[in-house]
């Protein structure tokens, strides 16, 4: 079982990742790659950033599947000098 040192050192490695890419990469469930994500964050350890992947249509408020376009990714909080 991987410990959250694990996750949080796959990231630092990666420089940033999903939350899905961790769980390949740990072969760790989703669901608990997820809560140990919410944990780092708590600790202020990593931090969440949501990219938004423009689609080729352009026409992304109406379609039912936008939020398909939208990503989020991790990357390890820069602490303060």
């Amino acid at each position: 079982m991987a410990s959250l040192l694990q996750v949080r050192d796959a990231i630092a490695l990666n420089g940033m990742a999903e939350a899905r890419q961790l769980s390949l990469q740990l072969t760790i469930p989703l669901r608990l790659v997820e809560a140990m994500l919410e944990q780092l964050m708590m600790m202020g350890k990593i931090e969440r950033i949501k990219q938004n992947n423009p689609c080729l249509t352009g026409s992304c408020k109406s379609c039912p599947e936008s939020s398909k376009c939208d990503r989020v990714i991790y990357r390890l909080r820069k602490s303060p000098l």
